[in-house]
C-alpha cells in the first residue's frame, strides 16, 4: 500500500503529462503482480467498491474525535480523505500495515457491514497520513490525481514498448488484476486476444488546425468538409449477436442507450456523435445530459429525449476491418451502411462541399440555419486517410468556431480537489440584472475551474480570502458590488435555456479567458446581452 500511496501522493502534485506517464510507467516496471495490476485498474476507473460509502468514513473519525472539530477540520481543509487521514489518531502497537491486494480483496468479499470494521482497521494500521489518504481515495474511487484512463494505459503500452491503440484494443477482454496483460507487455507470453464481439476499437482524433500555417500548405481537393457536431464522440458495435455502445475513450455506455443499440440491424461498427435528435433537428446538450451517466432509462425518459447518433465513419463491415480503406471508400459504405438501418436513430453527417479555403471559412461563420450553438465548428478530413488511432498530424483536422467570450463577475468560490483542496478554485460568476425594486443585482450564469496559471490562483485566492462575506461549508460568498469586486472575462461554446438556473441560461464549457484586475464590476455585461445572443444561436 505504501508504494501505492507513493504514486498517487507524487500523481497529485506533479502537473507534467510526460512526468505523470514515467511516474506510472516505473510503478507499473518495479510493482509485483497483483498490486500493480489492482493500481491500474484504479487508476483507468476500472475498480469501485459500492459498498464503502464517505458516509461510514466519517461516522468512523466521528467516532473517534470531537465531531464538531473534525466539522472545522473538514471546512478547512476542504476533501474528506485528505481531511480524515490528518486528523485519524494513531494507534500505538497496531497490525501490520496491508498490502494493496489485501485491501482490494478484503472490500470485494465484505458484506455492507463488515466495510467500515475493514476501513477503521487498516486505517489503525497505517502509520502515516499519506498512506491514510491513499486508502480513503481507493475505497471511495474518487482519485483526482490529475490522470486519465488514457494516459495510464499508455504508461503500461510504453512498458512493453507496444503503441497504446494494442492495449486499448484489448481492454476490453481484460479483467483487473490484468496479469495476461503483464505477462505479454513483459515479454513472457503471447499477447491476450482481442477477438471478443463488439469491442472497442481506439479512436482516430483530429489535429487542432493553424489558420496561419496549415491553410498554405494545404491543397482544399484533398479534403472532405462536415460539421463539428455537439455532443459526444461515441463508437456503436454490433458483432455476433452482441451490441455495445462506448465512449471515444473506450467507457461502455451501453446500458444507458439501449435504444440506440436496436437501432444496430447490420453488424459493422460505427464512428459517429451522439445527440438527442427531435423530428430531424438536433436538440441542446443539456438534452442530451439528460440521458447521461445514468445507471438505467426507461420508456418515458427514451421518448422526451430520444437519442441519435450522426454517423461519421464506417470501421468495421460484417466481418471486414474497413480502418485501412482510405476515408473516401469508408465514407461511401458508410453512406449504404446507414441507409440499410433504415432507423430515425442513425443519420449520417452530411459533408459540406468547398473549393477554396476562403469559402470555408464562410461556412464556418454561418453554422447550420437554428442550429448555430449546436455546430462547434468544422473537420477537416483527408479523402485518402485511413482511420489510425491517436491523433496523427495531417489527415484529420479540427475547425473550432471561435468561442463566445462575456464580462462577468465573480460571486462565489469553492475550494478544489486534489492539489488544488487548499485552493479556492471553483468560480461562480455573474452578470447584471434587475430586480423586482428595478435595482441591479447579479445573476449567476456559470461556473468555471479552469484558464488561469497557478500564480493567478495565487491572487485569486487571497481576493476571495480578503473579500468573503459569508460561508457555506467548502463555498465563499465574495463581496461583489459596482464598484468592488473581481471581473473576469469568460470564453464560452454556447448558450441553452435552463430551467434549473436563475438566470434562464446555461453556458457550454465556460473557462476563465482572462482576469480583469483593471475592470470595474459595474462595467461587466447584463443578462441582455446573454438573452440576444441565445436569440441568435436560436435563429431568431
Amino acid at each position: 500500500m505504501r508504494a501505492f500511496a507513493e504514486l498517487l501522493d507524487r500523481l497529485s502534485l506533479t502537473p507534467s503529462r510526460n512526468a505523470k506517464l514515467t511516474l506510472v510507467r516505473d510503478y507499473l516496471r518495479a510493482t509485483p503482480d497483483p498490486d500493480r495490476g489492482w493500481a491500474l485498474a484504479a487508476l483507468t476507473g476500472d475498480l469501485t467498491f459500492d459498498a464503502a460509502k464517505p458516509a461510514f468514513i466519517r461516522k468512523a473519525v466521528e467516532a473517534r474525535m470531537d465531531a464538531q472539530l473534525f466539522a472545522w477540520s473538514y471546512d478547512y481543509v476542504g476533501d474528506l480523505a485528505e481531511a480524515v487521514s490528518l486528523v485519524w489518531p494513531r494507534r500505538p502497537g497496531a497490525n501490520r500495515e496491508p498490502e494493496l491486494s489485501e485491501v482490494i480483496e478484503g472490500l470485494r468479499t465484505a458484506s455492507r457491514a463488515e466495510v467500515q470494521r475493514l476501513i477503521e482497521g487498516w486505517l489503525d494500521a497505517m502509520p502515516e497520513a499519506r498512506e491514510r489518504w491513499a486508502l480513503l481515495k481507493l475505497v471511495t474511487g474518487a482519485l483526482r490525481v490529475g490522470l486519465s484512463a488514457r494516459l495510464a494505459k499508455q504508461a503500461a503500452a510504453d512498458m512493453g514498448g507496444v503503441a497504446v491503440a494494442e492495449v486499448e484494443e484489448l481492454w476490453h477482454a481484460l479483467h483487473p488484476p490484468y496479469e495476461d496483460l503483464f505477462a505479454w507487455l513483459e515479454g513472457r507470453s503471447e499477447k491476450p486476444s482481442s477477438e471478443n464481439p463488439a469491442r472497442f476499437r481506439p479512436a482516430m482524433l483530429a489535429q487542432a488546425i493553424d489558420e496561419a500555417v496549415d491553410f498554405a500548405k494545404l491543397d482544399p481537393a484533398d479534403y472532405a468538409a462536415e460539421w463539428k457536431w455537439d455532443g459526444i464522440r461515441v463508437q456503436a458495435a454490433h458483432e455476433g449477436g452482441v451490441r455495445r455502445l462506448y465512449t471515444r475513450t473506450g467507457d461502455d455506455i451501453s446500458r444507458t442507450f439501449p435504444d440506440i443499440l436496436d437501432a444496430l440491424d447490420d453488424d459493422g461498427v460505427i464512428d459517429g456523435e451522439l445527440l438527442v435528435i427531435r423530428d430531424g433537428r438536433v436538440a441542446s446538450f443539456a438534452d442530451l445530459q439528460q440521458r447521461l451517466n445514468r445507471k438505467s432509462v426507461d420508456a418515458k425518459l427514451m421518448a422526451a429525449f430520444p437519442a441519435a447518433i450522426r454517423a461519421y465513419d464506417l470501421l468495421q463491415e460484417g466481418g471486414e476491418d474497413v480502418r485501412t480503406l482510405p476515408f473516401a471508400e469508408r465514407r461511401r459504405r458508410l453512406e449504404a451502411f446507414v441507409a440499410r438501418q433504415a432507423s430515425p436513430r442513425i443519420d449520417l453527417s452530411p459533408l459540406q462541399p468547398f473549393e477554396t479555403w476562403a469559402e470555408l471559412a464562410e461556412l464556418r461563420a454561418s453554422p447550420p440555419a437554428g442550429d448555430p450553438q449546436i455546430a462547434e465548428g468544422l473537420m477537416l478530413k483527408r479523402w485518402d486517410s485511413i482511420y489510425e488511432a491517436g491523433r496523427p498530424k495531417g489527415p484529420w483536422f479540427k475547425w473550432k468556431r471561435d468561442p463566445f467570450l462575456v464580462d462577468a463577475v465573480l460571486m462565489y468560490a469553492q475550494r478544489g480537489h486534489g492539489k488544488r483542496s487548499s485552493y479556492y478554485s471553483d468560480y461562480t460568476f455573474g452578470v447584471w440584472t434587475a430586480d423586482d425594486a428595478g435595482q441591479r443585482v447579479l445573476t449567476p450564469v456559470g461556473k468555471a475551474y479552469f484558464g488561469f496559471t497557478d500564480e493567478e490562483l495565487l491572487r485569486i485566492d487571497k481576493f476571495v480570502r480578503d473579500n468573503t462575506l459569508e460561508r457555506f461549508g467548502p463555498v465563499r460568498s465574495v463581496r461583489a458590488e459596482q464598484h468592488h469586486g473581481l471581473v473576469f472575462e469568460v470564453a464560452f461554446e454556447g448558450l441553452q435555456r435552463s430551467t434549473r438556473h436563475k438566470s434562464g441560461v446555461a453556458m457550454r464549457f465556460p473557462r476563465i479567458n482572462r482576469i480583469r484586475w483593471d475592470k470595474p464590476p459595474g462595467e461587466a455585461d447584463e443578462i441582455g446581452y446573454l438573452e440576444r445572443l441565445l436569440e441568435q444561436m436560436e435563429g431568431r
